[in-house]
């Protein structure tokens, strides 16, 4: 068989797996690199192909697997329709090297690299194009895919590793973290626009007890105290609400609102002595410890109540959280006219910080623009005996996740003070 006989018995069908794998690999690049936002707009804007292209993309784990389930198939019945003509023609292993390197260039450069560059430059348009196809492919192939998933995840469950069949492979949360962080290095994306889209996804994973104010930092009223006093204590601690509670500070029996001790003050002929502070009270809101932050915020919201105090499981006080303590986990630190600024970290001129051991690791974080680990503990004390293991005596050092960390000071069992050094650039974790 001459070349011309080869090509013209191979040329056809070949041409025509190419062609449907390079559409395939096109859709899966198109797909996954298109805008959400601009297929969603066209959508409303009444794009049948735009609406096409989110319905796939709402089930993107076995769009995926179907796509990448007939592009396997393609590739492999090209290669293998190839390597049977040029056997006949060169017997031996001659013909298979030959097919293999064909089809190694072939698969490479017009089914994978010239489609996905084209999807790469255009993917809006390829993608609303290739929906089509895509969609009777994914109906076509999707029970296969599905079943493949099946056996994988039933595969992956022998070595414990288990897997739901409703996780995606990628995360939503995660892919716009990505994009954050990606756009950070490439200096397009400022640290505190960083910081505050990071905050805005790690509500749903942060309780409110990362961020409450302890119940050994909270100010309290006595409700047995003389009405002048507790006046005299509500303007002194520099808060407009403050908890009351009765006999033991565990026994909270409202929260006292300072417009409404206010307001009761300005009536005309009020005896401060005959006024019945308790009476005032607003009643306590309780909440449990282990509830998440983005539920907390639509909780204020709906309440229209912007203080809850924070209890265990046992009922004990553990506690308070504020609308603005969930804000700034966004913002930052949120000061007014009242504020003192961010206290407890102090820079030092060999570029460390004195860092009070009560600081919240996040905060640390954002002020140094450093990445400790925020998820083993909160504070910046706490993070040193989760990684000590113990509690260390001042003077003590420590490396870990590319920083030095001196204590410095100790109060009984709590780290009140420590030296920070910068990132170390050959820093090793002990």
């Amino acid at each position: 068989m001459n070349i011309w006989a080869i090509i013209a018995s191979l040329g056809p069908p070949l041409l025509l797996l190419l062609g449907i794998g390079a559409m395939i690999a096109a859709a899966e690049t198109s797909m996954t690199a298109a805008s959400r936002g601009r297929m969603h707009q066209l959508e409303r804007d009444g794009d049948h192909a735009a609406r096409r292209v989110n319905r796939l993309m709402s089930n993107q784990e076995n769009m995926i697997g179907a796509i990448l389930l007939s592009n396997t198939v393609v590739n492999i019945s090209a290669s293998a329709l190839t390597t049977s003509v040029l056997s006949v023609t060169f017997p031996g292993p001659v013909g298979a090297v030959i097919a293999t390197v064909v089809m190694t260039i072939l698969i490479v450069v017009f089914g994978e690299i010239l489609p996905k560059t084209l999807a790469i430059g255009r993917p809006e348009n390829v993608a609303r194009t290739l929906s089509l196809p895509t969609t009777w492919l994914v109906k076509l192939v999707g029970p296969l895919a599905h079943a493949a998933q099946w056996i994988v995840r039933k595969t992956l469950g022998l070595f414990g590793i288990k897997m739901d069949m409703e996780t995606d492979v990628l995360a939503a949360h995660e892919e716009i973290r990505g994009a954050v962080e990606y756009h950070h290095s490439e200096g397009l994306v400022e640290s505190r626009d960083r910081w505050m889209l990071g905050g805005v996804l790690d509500l749903s994973g942060r309780d409110v007890s990362q961020v409450m104010v302890h119940r050994k930092s909270i100010a309290l009223l006595d409700a047995d105290e003389t009405p002048r006093t507790l006046v005299d204590q509500l303007l002194a601690c520099g808060h407009s609400r403050v908890p009351l509670y009765r006999d033991e500070p565990e026994n909270i029996i409202g929260v006292l609102h300072g417009k409404d001790l206010m307001g009761a003050l300005a009536r005309p002929g009020v005896d401060i002595e005959a006024l019945d502070v308790v009476a005032l009270a607003r009643e306590p809101w309780f909440i449990p410890d282990t509830t998440n932050l983005k539920d907390q915020l639509n909780a204020f919201l709906k309440r229209r109540n912007h203080f809850a105090l924070v209890v265990d499981e046992y009922g004990g006080l553990q506690g308070l959280v504020t609308l603005e303590d969930i804000l700034e986990e966004i913002v930052g630190e949120i000061e007014d006219e009242h504020d003192t600024g961010v206290s407890g970290v102090r820079r030092q001129a060999d570029g460390s910080v004195h860092v009070d051991g009560e600081v919240a690791v996040r905060d640390l974080n954002r002020i140094m623009d450093w990445d400790l680990p925020e998820d083993e503990a909160v504070t910046v004390a706490g993070l040193v005996i989760h990684e000590a293991q113990t509690i260390p005596e001042p003077g003590q050092t420590f490396i870990f996740h590319h920083h030095r960390f001196q204590v410095l000071r100790r109060a009984r069992n709590q780290i009140t003070a420590l030296r920070v050094s910068p990132r170390l650039e050959d820093g090793s974790d002990a």
